[in-house]
């Protein structure tokens, strides 16, 4: 597109590829250059260590920044008891505020209230079926009622109050004599340490699709503006996989309001509002995207997963080459560049995204976070042409699934375009941007038709 004459822009949304979390322009620049760097120099040393990540992946990948609530990494039986109980309650109180304040614009009241339950029935397994249980119970049932109230000096005073009883509770089962309650205050500890970990990586990765459209997508688009000044005050732009889907949606919000988008035409290159009527192999992400599993996997390291099994999908025995056949067909792709695709394109995937993205399999297609607005509803009022790409041999965007969206934009303003013949080559997810045959067939394609509404 540059050598035809195109100012072209490449979006990289919070979380992936270069962007980062600065306001500085100048160290923005510093450090892009920095991690570009890094990972052209890591993507050999990447492969040869990946045989060695399986194990690393339960452990570091998976641990969080350190928790702002330390804790205390010392025997109990060293402490003095009433220390050893007033820090305990400190915590706990911690992590109930936290939860409350963090969960709760997380996910739906609903959504929030399996999370909440979720932590109660781990101290649960600490109580068991004893002579603490019923007790413990009615604790449970007054902290989760103020666990969905708005935090406020005499609810945080209650939340205290409440932690101490649960504590209390504790200290008692551990003077019993019954077997099952012995070492009480260490498996607590263990206990919040571990949900305390959980609910870090909650707030570290704390954004969702409609982040990625009301905030960034808005906030690229003004910059390349200001610096570009096209005449009719337009864009074009190119989305694929999810940069498509962005821009669907974007298109979707702007004709439900009658509002303009700035956008003079549009191609996306694997995309859907709506995956239902497909066999799309992202399904398999679903179980993950279950609220209660929210803080059993709060994440998806999906680039360090890659990175892991890289060897086993590009060496013998091949026991995983079948994944390299979701990103390229089969002699697609130029093999030092899937490699680099694997080890470096594939970023974290917060659970909050996910739970978003899942609603693209439910009957109405994708939604927005509150799930009463379904972009699909609406991408019918858009005045924007429109060229949907499809690969033949996609198997995470099938054809289908992008004929699903392209049907119901009004046929003079969408072209669909669908790449692979039946006796090959084949086109697969990541063919359509980097497949050895994406410059002569996929690139000429999309220039031409954005030529076509480009007025500067």
């Amino acid at each position: 597109m540059c050598e035809q004459g195109f100012d072209t822009w490449i979006l990289e949304v919070r979380g992936a590829g270069l962007s980062l979390h600065e306001s500085n322009p100048k160290e923005i620049e510093q450090s892009a250059h920095a991690i570009s760097e890094q990972m052209e120099a890591g993507a050999t040393s990447a492969a040869e260590n990946a045989r060695f990540s399986s194990k690393s992946l339960n452990s570091n990948e998976s641990a969080p920044t350190e928790s702002r609530f330390a804790i205390l990494n010392k025997d109990p039986a060293e402490l003095p008891t009433v220390f050893e109980e007033s820090v305990l309650v400190t915590k706990l109180t911690e992590t109930f505020i936290t939860l409350s304040n963090r969960v709760s614009g997380f996910l739906s009241e609903g959504q929030s209230r399996l999370i909440s339950t979720k932590l109660f029935d781990q101290f649960a397994k600490l109580v068991g079926d004893s002579f603490l249980a019923e007790r413990f119970n009615e604790i449970k049932k007054n902290l989760l009622g103020l666990l969905e109230v708005k935090q406020e000096n005499g609810v945080t005073s209650q939340i205290r109050d409440l932690s101490q009883k649960l504590i209390n509770l504790i200290a008692e089962g551990q003077r019993s004599v019954s077997p099952p309650l012995s070492n009480l205050h260490e498996r607590l500890t263990s206990t919040m340490e571990d949900f305390q970990k959980q609910l870090e990586l909650i707030v570290i990765y704390d954004w969702d699709f409609d982040h990625y459209l009301e905030e960034d997508v808005p906030s690229a688009i003004e910059y390349i503006k200001a610096h570009t000044e096209p005449e009719d005050g337009k864009l074009v732009a190119v989305g694929h996989s999810m940069g498509g889907i962005l821009l669907y949606s974007m298109l979707a919000r702007f004709g439900s309001e009658g509002r303009d988008p700035g956008l003079a035409a549009v191609v996306t290159l694997a995309s859907s509002l709506n995956y239902t009527s497909s066999k799309s192999t992202l399904k398999l992400l679903l179980p993950l995207a279950d609220p209660a599993q929210a803080l059993n996997v709060p994440i998806v390291p999906l680039g360090a997963m890659l990175t892991a099994v890289y060897p086993l999908t590009s060496s013998p025995p091949y026991v995983l080459a079948w994944l390299n056949h979701m990103i390229s067909a089969q002699d697609m792709m130029d093999p030092d560049l899937l490699k680099k695709l694997v080890l470096n394109n594939f970023c974290t995937i917060p659970a909050k995204l996910l739970l978003q993205l899942a609603s693209a399999f439910k009957e109405h297609g994708l939604s927005d976070r509150s799930g009463t607005f379904f972009y699909q509803d609406h991408i019918h009022k858009i005045n924007v042409p429109i060229l949907a790409v499809a690969g033949d041999q996609d198997a995470i965007c099938p054809p289908e699934a992008v004929q699903e969206t392209a049907k119901l934009i009004p046929e003079n303003l969408v072209t669909y375009k669908l790449f692979g013949e039946s006796d090959g080559p084949h086109y697969a997810h990541y063919d359509l941007v980097g497949g050895r045959l994406a410059v002569d067939e996929v690139y000429p394609c999309v220039v031409q038709f954005l030529s076509g509404y480009d007025q500067k």
